[in-house]
């Protein structure tokens, strides 16, 4: 099929509740485990539940080993999954593909209904939500097998209240332990994916899902991007490289990571009128910097005041974002008027005068003590 005029091989998901004959399908670029838990997560959240027991191929992403009978050695992560949406795996027996005649069947309609003639999409994203919609048309437009006055749609509303309700996404990723090069990049899957520049000489874990790519180290991301299916490409983020600018100024406008780089339209306009100062690189640099610290949102309101004075340097910009940080003053706080006195005290500040005079004619003798205290003294006394 063609998606976004190349010709590519996709990977279709079956899923199918055997007692409404309800069918979900989903198309994926590979057949890795990351996909096999998104595929699990995308059915269950359209059917609003999973099933008790589910029956399973002997697919390698979820099988280890075969013993005999029907005793299995799961993969770890599968298992994980399995008890997350409370399904019970049963695997089927190696070349009997009667014990899944139903998904058997629904391979064989999807490519020969839905597939042919060659499909033309614009992305896998058109090509998922044209395939939902087919597999609802086909329920509604086509009769239950057993209950044949009822369509598979009729039958599958029936069947949801008796499925065990949706847990939720499961985190399902696949982990891959890297290194970080000295261009911030980390390689997984034949594509380069950027981080934080102060991830580099460090090891680090990629955790990739079915569409995007997650970079962690020692548990904090440092990196996460849309997943690339192809090969050779380099996936940058240009804020990493924001903090190296500081030294090499002038890569902002040769450096690959800033080539195709959308600025909001206030930082992008105050960037296109510094390209022709000496120093406008450095400026420009000094203004992406306060984006670690202010927001992307604070700067680009900083840099449309700056644009509305007519100027359009660093320190301006810089001083808008210092002044709009500090804190407001605190506003003139007014006496209610039920705590309003009704007869204020007269303070008689006549007083201290004495203490003044006391003070420059030296210490004041001690008074003689009058008959009542004297008296008071002499009872404590006896």
């Amino acid at each position: 099929m063609l998606i976004g005029g190349v010709t590519v091989t996709v990977k279709v998901a079956h899923v199918r509740l055997c007692h409404s004959r309800m069918m979900f399908a989903r198309a994926y670029m590979r057949e890795s485990q990351e996909m096999v838990f998104d595929a699990h997560d995308r059915a269950f959240a359209f059917f609003r539940g999973a099933c008790t027991r589910g029956i399973y191929d002997n697919m390698k992403t979820a099988v280890e080993a075969i013993f005999t009978g029907k005793e299995r050695l799961y993969n770890r992560r599968f298992l994980q999954m399995c008890s997350h949406y409370l399904v019970q795996p049963v695997a089927c027996t190696p070349a009997s593909g009667w014990e899944k005649g139903q998904v058997e069947n629904q391979v064989g309609l999807v490519r020969e209904r839905f597939f042919t003639p060659r499909l033309r999409v614009k992305s896998l994203d058109e090509l998922n939500a044209w395939l939902l919609d087919k597999c609802v048309a086909y329920a509604k437009a086509h009769r239950h097998p057993e209950e044949s006055e009822r369509t598979i749609w009729e039958m599958f509303e029936a069947e949801r209240p008796h499925l065990v309700p949706y847990a939720g996404p499961f985190d399902g990723f696949h982990s891959v332990p890297a290194s970080v090069s000295k261009t911030c990049t980390v390689r997984f899957d034949n594509n380069k994916y950027s981080v934080v520049s102060t991830a580099v000489g460090r090891p680090v874990e990629v955790h990739a899902y079915a569409e995007r790519i997650v970079i962690r180290q020692n548990g904090a991301v440092v990196g996460e991007h849309a997943r690339a299916f192809g090969r050779g490409q380099t996936i940058y983020d240009p804020w990493h490289y924001v903090p190296v600018l500081a030294r090499k100024p002038g890569a902002l406008r040769n450096g690959a990571p800033f080539r195709d780089w959308v600025l909001p339209p206030a930082m992008a306009s105050i960037q296109r009128k510094l390209r022709s100062a000496d120093d406008g690189d450095r400026q420009m640099v000094q203004i992406l910097t306060c984006v670690a610290a202010d927001g992307l949102a604070a700067v680009e309101a900083a840099c449309r005041e700056a644009l509305d004075h007519g100027v359009h340097s660093a320190p301006v910009v810089i001083n808008i974002l210092a002044r709009r940080r500090d804190p407001a003053p605190a506003p003139t706080l007014l006496t209610p008027t039920a705590l309003q006195l009704t007869h204020e005290p007269v303070a008689d500040c006549a007083r201290y005068d004495s203490l003044r005079r006391t003070s420059r004619n030296g210490p004041h003798p001690n008074p003689r003590p009058d008959e009542h205290t004297q008296a008071l003294r002499d009872a404590q006394r006896l």
